[in-house]
């Protein structure tokens, strides 16, 4: 089966791990150039670029033109669809952290109850 184009929506647009921390270097707001882009990640200009148009196609990103500048922002609205499909699983998440903060409470509680303790790494070479 082939894959959808990465144009075609916010899921595949942001399945590219380059593209989100694009998108994490401009959660702050502003207008980013692409040289501001690459100087904060690292990663080679035309990488940066195409992954900005990926990004602009889908509407993650806008850019306006500022004389020979090109100044991308992130328009984060666009990325509600992701956020709603994750918000499904909050409650899975929170019922698993429930269970491990109870279980790591129940054993603590068995070893001050027991009276014993394990001695800490350090202590057993002594």
């Amino acid at each position: 089966m082939a894959r959808a184009p990465t144009t075609t929506d916010v899921f595949n647009a942001i399945a590219e791990p380059q593209r989100r921390n694009i998108i994490a270097a401009l959660v702050d707001g502003q207008e980013h150039t692409v040289n501001s882009v690459v100087d904060l990640l690292g990663i080679p200009q035309p990488s940066v670029s195409k992954h900005l148009a990926v990004l602009r196609k889908t509407g993650i990103v806008s850019v306006t033109k500022q004389g020979p500048l090109r100044l991308y922002r992130l328009n984060p609205e666009q990325l509600k669809p992701v956020y709603d499909w994750v918000k499904i699983f909050e409650q899975f998440w929170s019922r698993n952290m429930d269970r491990i903060r109870e279980r790591a409470e129940q054993k603590m509680l068995d070893r001050m109850t027991s009276g014993s303790s394990p001695a800490p790494k350090d202590m057993e070479k002594r």
